[in-house]
């Protein structure tokens, strides 16, 4: 492939009924066998998502993060996914991006879910996160960031979303909705991934996709049960559609404060 004009992305929606105590390995072995040139994981995909943080969290040297280097490493493509992270003297819900050189970029999640209790236990972000790879720009969110359009807006400064969801079954409605206004107002394309299921914080929604950026789904799993999806991205594709129809060129601008 011609890395220059496209990339092969991919997404593990997880069930989150299966064992946590299993849960590290089965991903690894699945990470290995997704096909692309990146792999997308769910929000804490190690552990489900918990608010209590000083429970399930890790250092950055923990195990769940070697466990992501080493499979990018193996695999030589990016992995990327949330997790819970004992920071500074607090926690952080910090969404990962592994290169297959092993090198780590990451994104603490700005808006945490407070109607849940994240806010109880984790520290918010304070700056967005773009990474490049093999040209692509990617902008990272995780979750509950997928409601706040001003924060994702884009300014000419990324390609592609890549959103970690542990997203209610509650809510599948509002989670499909979002994801594709997101790829519209942005024209870009918007890699979801969620965990289906149910473990003790509830019932999750499933219904991973990515979406291009003309708005239309290119791959979704079900509701319910853990898949594998793939599409590919086409940068020159998506380059012409800026091009030929320059909505950033009358944008509103604004400048973010922290």
């Amino acid at each position: 492939m011609d890395f220059r004009t496209g990339l092969e992305l991919s997404f593990l929606q997880l069930d989150a009924s299966k064992p946590v105590s299993s849960r590290l390995s089965a991903v690894g072995e699945r990470v290995l066998q997704a096909p692309g040139d990146l792999v997308v994981l769910p929000e804490m995909f190690a552990t489900g998502f918990r608010t209590d943080a000083a429970a399930v969290a890790q250092p950055m040297d923990g195990a769940v993060v070697a466990s992501m280097r080493e499979w990018a490493v193996r695999s030589r493509k990016a992995v990327a996914g949330s997790v819970a992270v004992a920071d500074g003297g607090g926690f952080r819900n910090r969404m990962l991006f592994v290169r297959p050189s092993g090198e780590i970029s990451w994104y603490d999640k700005r808006h945490l879910f407070r109607p849940g209790g994240e806010t109880d236990s984790f520290r918010p972000g304070n700056r967005r996160e773009v990474v490049e790879f093999r040209g692509i720009r990617f902008l990272l969110l995780v979750c509950y960031d997928l409601r706040f359009p001003v924060w994702s807006r884009c300014r000419g400064d990324y390609d592609v979303i890549l959103c970690s969801a542990a997203w209610p079954e509650s809510r599948c409605d509002v989670w499909r909705t979002l994801l594709r206004a997101r790829a519209l107002e942005n024209q870009a394309w918007v890699v979801g991934v969620n965990f289906a299921g149910a473990d003790a914080a509830g019932r999750y929604a499933g219904s991973s996709a990515i979406i291009d950026c003309f708005g239309r789904l290119r791959a979704e799993a079900p509701p319910q049960g853990a898949a594998c999806r793939t599409a590919r991205f086409l940068a020159e594709e998506q380059s012409a559609f800026r091009e030929r129809f320059p909505t950033a060129l009358d944008a509103d601008d604004f400048t973010l404060t922290q």
